[in-house]
């Protein structure tokens, strides 16, 4: 078995019981690819890159990964999503606050303010309630989330050095890797501790490896870019309060590395030959993408060769 079959299996069957968390990373990963292509040079087109939610798209599935990456499908806005996109915005906005001000209390303000916001970007999210009532329990939902956060951590004890840092590297011969940071702290001794909030509720014992898998990738980005690597990755999963931390080493980083150019590899592969089959699983019941599925009957458009390369750097074979 081929390390990219390995790595499959595993991201799979990590991630049987889907949490709303992918859908959150869905809007970051549009948020970086914009930001690649704003940070490119004039008449240069941004170079193809991969985040830690594309590489599981395509462990997951090449061809969802096609009609996300290649494609550029849209997909319906969810009311999970929305509520992870405003609680990740209400923990970032907190920390403008001074160190005494923040309270459960200032964050529950600051989700008014922070919902408006989010409208005024995506319109679209205030179709997902049928009314005022609805509205106001989604709004109460993620409060309870922010009341879970508050019960993992002091915010008046922390001073981030960082907050929603936008992290990009890229691998010779390989792709750019970029992504988004939740947190960065920096203890006074130097050591750099990585946090991402999740939304959703913690893997199984025995199946953090998949969600590690975005915190390595943000260790090695770090790593590569400042020449320190992260002292700790710790992840904070809301949705049930439960803390995952990890200590990251240079010959695990070394591991990653050859990893990510194995799954990259995959995927030119999969670009060269125009083969982006449907992996089925239990995580299609979740799947945007079904009615496009050979699997459940649909007929996939044709990928455009310019699209293929722009998104992987090489074109289908003739």
């Amino acid at each position: 078995m081929t390390d990219l079959d390995e790595a499959r299996e595993s991201t799979v069957e990590e991630t049987v019981e889907p949490t709303i968390d992918a859908s959150v990373e869905e809007s970051v990963d549009a948020a970086v690819e914009a930001a690649a292509v704003a940070d490119a040079p004039a008449r240069e087109p941004a170079k193809p890159g991969l985040s830690p939610s594309r590489a599981n798209d395509f462990l997951q599935c090449p061809l969802m990964f096609r009609f996300r990456v290649v494609d550029r499908l849209p997909e319906p806005p969810s009311t999970a999503a929305a509520r992870g996109t405003l609680v990740h915005a209400v923990l970032e906005h907190l920390f403008e606050l001074p160190a005494v001000e923040r309270t459960l209390a200032a964050a529950h303000g600051l989700v008014p303010e922070q919902w408006e916001r989010l409208l005024e970007r995506d319109p679209g999210v205030g179709e997902l309630f049928d009314g005022p009532a609805a509205l106001t329990e989604w709004l109460a939902s993620a409060e309870a989330l922010l009341e879970t956060y508050f019960s993992l951590e002091d915010p008046t004890r922390l001073e981030p050095r960082e907050r929603e840092l936008v992290v990009r590297t890229e691998l010779d011969d390989g792709p750019q890797l970029r992504g988004i940071v939740d947190r960065v702290d920096v203890a006074p001794n130097g050591w750099v501790r990585v946090v991402d909030y999740k939304t959703g509720r913690s893997p199984r014992p025995g199946f953090e490896s998949s969600a590690l898998f975005q915190m390595r990738f943000y260790a090695f980005v770090i790593w590569r870019t400042r020449g320190v690597l992260p002292k700790r990755l710790q992840l904070e999963y809301l949705g049930d309060g439960v803390v995952v931390q990890h200590e990251p080493s240079e010959p695990e980083m070394a591991t990653f590395e050859a990893r990510i150019r194995s799954i990259w590899a995959g995927i030119q592969e999969a670009a060269r030959a125009g083969d982006w089959r449907p992996r089925t699983s239990k995580l299609c019941d979740w799947c945007s993408f079904r009615e496009l599925c050979p699997a459940f009957g649909g007929t996939p458009p044709l990928a455009s060769p310019d699209d293929v390369e722009r998104a992987t750097g090489v074109r289908p074979a003739a």
